[in-house]
């Protein structure tokens, strides 16, 4: 039954974005002085010199930029939510903001960083008098999240935090799935979310202008990875959400 769903949903995703491009014809000179010739040649020429399907992949590689930021913006409220339930139970309710102060845990020199930027958020929440503890989450970034995954960050607050993958691969003498791998991972994930933020293609191979969805691919089996380590069924909490293999395949085909 999925099966079906999945391929009556990729010919229907299609035939729509069809019918949509046939309604309105926009001439190739007008779109690329609109969005830039520069912008415009990489996809130009991943399509062999044709225009209409250039207009196409820019298209879909928007589309496929906003499948990919709504899964991604999923996965961090995940990730931040089991990372505040995993501190408040050992360090309270208002964890984060106890952290930053004298005294706490990242009352350190190697995690100055991470300190102001906890510190800076508590000024203008209470300065706006909005301060409560779940606005002092919503104001740390996806970078935040990462660093609680680095050395001094994990170390300083008791080196429990890998505790929200409770579905990890266990190491091997030649592969250590420990918090700087997470860190890692995180890392690739956030570089994804910032080439996205920029409006930086994500259809392209490293560097050439070749028609190509491994990047965004191997980012998404990263993101589903970790969903399944923190036990989240993540099809269906993505149900509805999630059509990415759908949006690279009919890239694939153009």
């Amino acid at each position: 039954m999925n099966f079906f769903r999945g391929y009556r949903e990729y010919y229907e995703v299609k035939l729509h974005f069809f019918i949509k491009t046939k309604k309105i014809e926009v001439r190739f000179v007008d779109f690329s002085t609109t969005m830039s010739r520069p912008r415009m040649s990489r996809h130009l020429a991943a399509c062999g010199g044709n225009t209409r399907k250039a207009m196409t992949l820019y298209r879909l590689n928007l589309r496929l930029s906003q499948e990919l930021f709504t899964v991604i913006s999923c996965f961090e409220v995940a990730l931040r939510n089991r990372i505040c339930r995993h501190y408040t139970a050992i360090y309270g309710d208002d964890w984060l903001r106890n952290f930053a102060q004298p005294g706490g845990v990242f009352d350190t020199a190697r995690c100055s960083i991470t300190r102001r930027i906890i510190n800076e958020a508590v000024i203008n929440l209470l300065a706006n008098r909005r301060y409560s503890h779940d606005k002092l989450m919503a104001e740390m970034e996806f970078g935040f999240w990462r660093y609680l995954f680095a050395q001094p960050q994990f170390y300083e607050a008791g080196q429990t935090l890998l505790q929200i993958f409770p579905g990890k691969t266990r190491s091997t003498p030649s592969m250590n799935y420990n918090h700087t791998y997470i860190f890692n991972q995180l890392g690739l994930i956030n570089n994804i979310r910032n080439r996205i933020a920029h409006h930086e293609p994500v259809c392209f191979a490293s560097g050439i202008p070749i028609k190509d969805t491994t990047y965004c691919r191997e980012h998404y089996a990263i993101i589903l990875q970790l969903f399944q380590w923190m036990h989240i069924d993540e099809s269906s909490f993505l149900y509805g959400l999630d059509h990415i293999n759908t949006v690279c395949c009919l890239i694939d085909s153009i």
